[in-house]
């Protein structure tokens, strides 16, 4: 006689509907979860405020704000290093609050294709 999957009930068809159920709501509070955080945004900077830059959920950048003293038209390359510094900042923290809200639906479970 098969000892089945440890963690799978037995019995069959009736367990089969629930795990697709709980397959769907899972599915439904993920759509949620990500229209909330397209909603949200996060914000970085760089160069001790110089430069900050806010980022929706969707790891779009939605502001740039640039403190005037650091424009110097003969170090442009500085001001340049800075915006790239803040946006990558603020995308690393967009990712890593979806990723944290993720992980609260799925209990840590790395599903694939999510």
């Amino acid at each position: 006689m098969a000892k089945g999957y440890p963690g799978f009930p037995k019995g069959g068809g009736g367990n089969m509907n629930n795990m697709m159920k709980q397959v769907q709501k899972l599915q439904k509070q993920m759509e949620t979860m990500q229209e909330d955080l397209k909603t949200q945004e996060v914000e970085a900077t760089s160069g001790g405020g110089a430069v900050t830059a806010r980022v929706n959920g969707n790891k779009e950048l939605v502001a740039l704000k640039i403190d005037e003293e650091v424009v110097d038209p003969e170090d442009v390359e500085m001001l340049e290093d800075l915006i790239v510094a803040a946006v990558n900042e603020a995308m690393r923290v967009a990712e890593q609050k979806a990723s944290s809200e993720m992980n609260k639906l799925t209990g840590g479970l790395n599903i694939p294709g999510l």
